[in-house]
């Protein structure tokens, strides 16, 4: 089972490729579920509010805690099988926070901002799914 490559290994070193440390993407994570969950917080209740919302907490924060799951992997393999659940909360994460920002006004550069972070950290996260699979 081979981890090293062109960028390192991913779990030993401690780092993704190109410049993040896990940390820093941890880090990075949690500030990503802390964002939505300040924004949820501002937004109306109503119906469609609620049911959105609820959803896009228990997605964007478990994004960050598959990405710290990840980061224990026993296998590659199992790196990777737990990067993919990151990518899957990942997108869903995103898809709420676009259908919320079109049903709710006033927030519309918070919610571009939250959404900019989801496609950056799933840009991250496919990029290192790629790269371990191509290193194995």
């Amino acid at each position: 089972m081979k981890r090293e490559g062109r960028y390192g290994n991913f779990i030993n070193s401690k780092k993704i490729p190109s410049v993040m440390s896990i940390e820093d993407l941890k880090s990075r994570f949690k500030s990503f579920a802390i964002e939505v969950g300040s924004l949820i917080q501002k937004l109306p209740k109503n119906g469609i509010n609620n049911a959105y919302c609820n959803q896009l907490v228990r997605c964007s924060s478990s994004s960050a805690a598959n990405y710290r799951a990840a980061c224990r992997g026993k296998s590659t393999p199992d790196f990777i099988n737990k990067l993919k659940i990151v990518e899957e909360e990942l997108d869903e994460s995103i898809f709420f926070l676009e259908l919320l920002d079109n049903f709710n006004t006033g927030h519309e550069e918070t919610f571009k901002k939250n959404i900019r972070e989801g496609n950056e950290l799933l840009a991250i996260i496919v990029q290192s799914i790629k790269t371990t699979r191509s290193n194995q």
